[in-house]
């Protein structure tokens, strides 16, 4: 037992294995081999180094959105005419990234806090039938015999949102204007840019109107053209309101010169697609309330308006890239390693699939003994040409016996 692990921990401390190479005369083999290795190397060049760009480092913005609406509209419902403005149908007012364009409404004025009917439609033929929790307002517990409907405790008049406008109030929205100011920082290159970029000055923003042809780097939208490029009818998503993505995408290579890195815009419906026509699915549209209070002869009183509006969601997407020594070694590296592939494919089909396998282990494997002498010694030249000499002996005979 003692010889025996000596003899293991001798092998393992001196003995050292080293590749052979043989060179193989076989025109199926070599043929695999070579569209093995052309396969490779088209992938390396292709898609590491030409479609990844492998050779450059990447780095993603650091950005901040700014934003401003311009527009007038004008409703008249039942003979009251109005004019809106910017900080009438905007949510919120400051300019964020994220905003909501009021496109139609419906409001309830002169609401105080009291006692009133429900509206019509939920019936009761006595007061058993207003017992609290049974409807989402405040009951309190009586049948109103004129109108059939439970007495509640709430903002009187109650809210009517069972019919809502159309066409849209709002329809002069189409033609609101957009300005986007959008600015990325490059922290690991050092590149600071904004999508006002060169010959996008004061002149050329007092008259331009953003088209994906004319005019691409224009910063100024009109509202229907956002909402028709994104998919969608304006007066569909007026009507009850949906979302909208504007996605700012700044893809740049600095290995060129820095102006040539310009925003490209694009648009998409996040929420309400007109290709769903399942009428039946569940909140549809997009709408919130709000309400404005006043007092009138010292009573607290509000106009309560729900809102139904385009959601803006403006979306910065980078990617700047850059050459670098260290990840084109990397790519360099990593696809002579990939090579290898191709050796142990042949390997595969030299010592398992031919015919002549057996020819092809003989002449791949060859084992030595530490008692051998030195080649170089007389002794060793010797006993290297007996080798030989068997070798081409056990060659012959395989092939005579194949």
């Amino acid at each position: 037992m003692k010889s025996e692990i000596s003899k293991a921990l001798s092998d393992f401390l001196f003995e050292y294995e080293t590749p052979r190479q043989v060179l193989v005369r076989n025109r199926r083999v070599g043929v695999v081999c070579r569209l093995i290795q052309l396969g490779v190397l088209a992938y390396i060049i292709g898609w590491v180094f030409i479609y990844e760009k492998g050779y450059q480092s990447t780095d993603t913005a650091v950005s901040s959105i700014f934003t401003k609406m311009k527009g007038v509209g004008y409703t008249s419902v039942n003979g009251h005419e109005r004019v809106w403005d910017v900080s009438d149908y905007v949510f919120p007012p400051q300019g964020d990234s994220s905003f909501v364009v009021m496109t139609n409404y419906i409001l309830t004025e002169g609401q105080q806090m009291g006692r009133c009917p429900e509206l019509e439609g939920k019936q009761c033929s006595s007061d058993t039938d207003c017992e609290e929790g049974r409807f989402k307002r405040q009951m309190t517990g009586i049948c109103v015999n004129s109108t059939k409907t439970c007495e509640v405790l709430a903002w009187c008049p109650v809210e009517d949102d069972h019919s809502i406008p159309h066409p849209p109030l709002l329809m002069s929205a189409e033609n609101y204007t957009l300005f986007i100011k959008n600015s990325v920082t490059f922290p690991i290159f050092g590149v600071t840019r904004t999508n006002l970029v060169e010959g996008v000055d004061a002149a050329y923003i007092s008259k331009c109107l953003y088209h994906p042809q004319d005019a691409p780097l224009c910063p100024i939208f009109k509202l229907g053209d956002i909402v028709k490029l994104s998919g969608f009818n304006f007066e569909t998503i007026a009507q009850m309101g949906g979302a909208i993505g504007i996605v700012v995408d700044w893809t740049c290579n600095f290995d060129a010169d820095v102006k040539h890195c310009k925003p490209q815009y694009n648009f998409h419906g996040l929420y309400g697609n007109p290709a769903e026509t399942d009428q039946a699915r569940a909140s549809v549209g997009y709408n919130f309330r709000y309400a404005k209070y006043y007092l009138e002869n010292n009573v607290q009183k509000r106009t309560l308006m729900k809102v139904f509006g385009i959601r803006i969601e403006i979306i910065v997407q980078s990617l700047a890239r850059k050459f670098d020594i260290i990840p084109t070694f990397t790519a360099i590296g990593s696809g002579v390693g990939i090579f290898g592939v191709a050796t142990v494919v042949c390997d595969l089909v030299l010592l398992y699939l031919l015919p002549k396998r057996e020819y092809y282990k003989n002449m791949k494997f060859k084992y030595t003994d530490t008692s051998v002498q030195d080649p170089d010694s007389e002794a060793g030249s010797i006993e290297t040409e007996l080798s030989n000499v068997r070798d081409l002996c056990m060659s012959v005979y395989q092939s005579v016996k194949n």
